[in-house]
């Protein structure tokens, strides 16, 4: 008889990929849709996104960029443009521009990225006389679809910072934490990766994991648990952490990976997307308004997720702060 070559795996769980993102969708239907620059959509999956989005109540898009070109692609799509407003650039660099500059003024309370290179985006949004920086570092925060995990799970950071400091992973600790929160996670539980889930002298990034997970307990990083160093293989499964003796409230059931540096968090969202299935969403937190900052490649579910996430994250926020 043939014995199966691995034995049952009692974290094994499954899903329908992309179930968890269509139930944050859901989450918005009570939700007025998001004034929403959309920056030089000038091909079909780009302008094809934002228009799924407007439809689902998301975001209510004001498209910047060539107008030629944007209207070549609806064209293309078999669209009407006739009900949005459409703001006449004439190159890609102009469009973030403008976008960022609506933004600062209060015209727009979210960014989305069109058919244009990130940097170019966030160059604009990121320069001290755009108006877009608040008192935290900027940081981007995927959140997949794993249908091998039981709950949403946000990586950071995978697309701004190379080798954070340790200030800097503190905001990104904090972004994270609040997208989170504005997606339903009351109490985040944070796992500051590693290599090994000791604390040692030669592995620096034990030696960060740790003073911020202190950092945490003071008061410094707010409404999440912390736990770190800890391997990934902990992080996100419970067995690995029984069998390494590990009582933690995070071990073996991460909300959001925190990675050393942007290397770290690329390769773990990027294995778990191209060989796990996950659906991934993503946006950039920590400025004035949030960034959808998906790729072009990127399909239309998947834009629709992220849309989701900026939406919940900006409404539950003005939630918190309304007298």
């Amino acid at each position: 008889m043939d014995r199966p070559l691995t034995a049952p795996d009692p974290d094994r769980h499954w899903h329908q990929t992309g179930a968890q993102h269509r139930r944050l969708i859901e989450a918005t239907r009570d939700l007025s849709p998001l004034r929403t620059a959309v920056v030089h959509p000038c091909d079909a999956p780009s302008l094809a996104g934002a228009l799924a989005a407007w439809r689902e109540g998301l975001i209510e898009p004001l498209l910047i960029g060539p107008r030629a070109r944007i209207e070549a692609a609806a064209e293309a799509l078999g669209e009407s443009l006739d009900a949005l407003q459409l703001i006449d650039t004439p190159h890609s660099h102009a469009s973030a521009e403008r976008a960022v500059r609506l933004a600062a003024d209060g015209e727009a309370e979210a960014l989305m990225k069109g058919a244009l290179h990130t940097d170019e985006l966030m160059s604009a949004a990121v320069a001290r006389q755009a108006g877009l920086r608040t008192e935290r570092q900027m940081s981007h925060v995927y959140a997949l679809d794993v249908p091998s995990y039981p709950r949403p799970l946000l990586i950071s950071d995978a697309a701004l910072h190379i080798a954070p400091d340790l200030a800097t992973k503190a905001d990104i600790i904090q972004n994270a934490i609040d997208l989170a929160r504005a997606i339903g996670i009351d109490r985040p539980r944070v796992a500051v990766l590693s290599a090994v889930e000791t604390v040692r002298a030669t592995l620096p990034s034990t030696i960060e994991a740790a003073a911020l997970c202190k950092m945490a307990e003071r008061g410094q990083i707010e409404g999440g648990v912390l736990d770190g160093p800890l391997a990934i293989d902990n992080a996100v499964s419970l067995s690995a952490a029984r069998q390494k003796g590990l009582d933690s409230a995070v071990a073996g059931q991460a909300d959001i990976l925190i990675a050393p540096d942007l290397e770290a968090a690329n390769m773990v969202a990027k294995l778990l997307i191209h060989l796990a299935g996950a659906q991934a969403a993503g946006l950039v937190a920590g400025a004035r308004v949030p960034i959808m900052l998906t790729s072009r490649a990127d399909d239309v579910e998947t834009r629709l997720a992220s849309a989701a996430l900026a939406q919940l994250l900006v409404r539950r926020q003005g939630e918190a702060t309304a007298p």
